[in-house]
């Protein structure tokens, strides 16, 4: 009886977080809530612990960036990358995800890619490359440094008191642990890219294309003009403000002794953060309302409501069942942790968000005494989401190349982004693995 009820409330669940990621925007969180409400009156679970400190962590971090885009900092640094870019066409396959992947390990966003994904998108058609190989792997590349970076709201969850912050692990070992993996498998994945496909002159339907006149490589190649070259000091002190903040967090994290006592990593980066907010729009000279009308504004808040629901809803669910699912789970993850990261890259297709499938699982692989060295390594199977080709970085990513070559197949899940995804998934969990051996 007690098992069959599990069952019942974990399809409850699940429905719930389908029908909130079918929604989208705030769906998931609120949907969430609506399952929190549905197991606490329906089924009279005690209420979880809802991610409080993760959601302040996320609301301080994306208040620094909504103020670096409202000073023209993200424009800034996209012009940046876009002359590199130009000058270096020949590697835009390496170039260009590796831009993509450290914009988004600085930011704490993948939505600093949007930018991106048009110019690399460009400097490979002009240049006569296949733009699927570049543009499939930027894409991935922007949501693995959501896993790499200090300031991103993934990060934070997992090093919170809550999860692994209990456990004594800092922000200093998830990113030795993090960074150089990600990056060794961005460039594993770009060697393989660069074979992936005909050569663009030799694409059907890149040469349709042309006989239709839909696209002009030779106007095209004349015509590529950014607008980078005009110099906006206010922009380069909001960069520089920014990079001040993100680089306080990681001496923070790799230094815990510089913390008063008492004062945990979580708190630090919403002290720090939400303070170089301020002091990006003095030096940049940006407006508040702009940058709470930004994309990256509203696309942070749309996570804190996210993960307020989807959370709080795992957190009940699995409190409220925790011995029998201890029991069900304990025996098939002793035997086999790395399961575990198969779970995590489940679910993340199913949440669309990394600080949202930390959140839910990782708790579950704390009880069950999962080893936290461990735990981080598999932290990259939580970037899941590009299984299916619905992501919003992934939409544009197709809507960006003129030439068709980036694509969804037939069968939908046959997609461009699959390999360079399973590619960077793979690689850089087996290295985690390797590497937590040193530490």
């Amino acid at each position: 009886m007690a098992t069959a009820l599990v069952i019942i409330e974990l399809l409850i669940v699940l429905s719930l977080i389908f029908i909130g990621t079918r929604i989208g925007g705030i769906g998931l969180g609120v949907f969430g809530m609506v399952g929190v409400f549905v197991l606490v009156y329906g089924f009279r679970l005690t209420p979880g612990t809802p991610p409080v400190d993760v959601m302040m962590i996320i609301v301080a971090v994306i208040t620094a960036a909504s103020a670096l885009q409202a000073s023209g900092g993200l424009d800034y640094l996209v012009g940046v990358a876009a002359r590199f870019l130009r000058n270096h066409p020949d590697n835009i396959t390496y170039f260009g995800p590796i831009i993509c992947w450290l914009f988004c390990v600085v930011a704490g966003t993948a939505h600093t890619s949007y930018s991106l994904l048009p110019i690399i998108s460009e400097v490979a058609q002009t240049n006569r490359i296949r733009p699927e190989r570049p543009l499939s792997l930027s894409v991935i590349a922007a949501s693995l440094g959501i896993t790499c970076s200090p300031v991103s709201a993934a990060t934070a969850a997992l090093i919170s008191q809550d999860l692994l912050g209990a456990k004594g692990i800092e922000l200093g070992t998830v990113l030795m642990v993090c960074v150089p993996t990600a990056f060794l498998s961005i460039l594993v994945a770009a060697f393989v890219e660069n074979h992936v496909g005909k050569e663009l002159e030799d694409d059907p339907e890149y040469r349709r294309r042309v006989a239709a006149g839909l696209i002009r490589p030779d106007e095209d190649r004349k015509g590529m003009d950014v607008t980078v070259e005009r110099d906006r000091p206010a922009a380069k002190r909001s960069v520089l403000a920014f990079l001040f903040g993100v680089a306080l967090v990681v001496v923070f994290g790799f230094f815990p002794g510089l913390r008063p006592e008492g004062v945990s990593m979580s708190q630090t980066i919403e002290m720090i953060m939400m303070s170089d907010a301020a002091l990006i729009l003095l030096v940049g000279k940006g407006k508040v309302g702009d940058a709470v009308n930004g994309n990256v504004f509203k696309a942070g808040m749309n996570a804190v409501v996210a993960i307020f629901g989807v959370a709080w809803m795992g957190n009940t669910f699995y409190m409220g069942n925790e011995k029998v699912l201890d029991a069900a789970l304990s025996s098939m993850i002793t035997s086999a942790p790395i399961l575990f990261a198969v779970a995590l890259f489940l679910l993340s297709i199913m949440l669309f968000s990394q600080a949202a499938t930390v959140t839910t699982l990782y708790p579950v692989g704390i009880a069950l005494g999962v080893n936290p060295l461990l735990l981080i390594a598999m932290f990259p199977a939580c970037n899941g989401y590009f299984f299916l080709p619905n992501y919003p970085t992934e939409v544009a990513a197709i809507d960006f190349d003129r030439t068709g070559t980036t694509h969804v197949g037939r069968y939908v899940v046959n997609h461009s982004f699959q390999l360079p995804g399973f590619i960077t998934t793979v690689v850089s969990i087996g290295l985690g693995v390797l590497v937590i051996q040193f530490l």
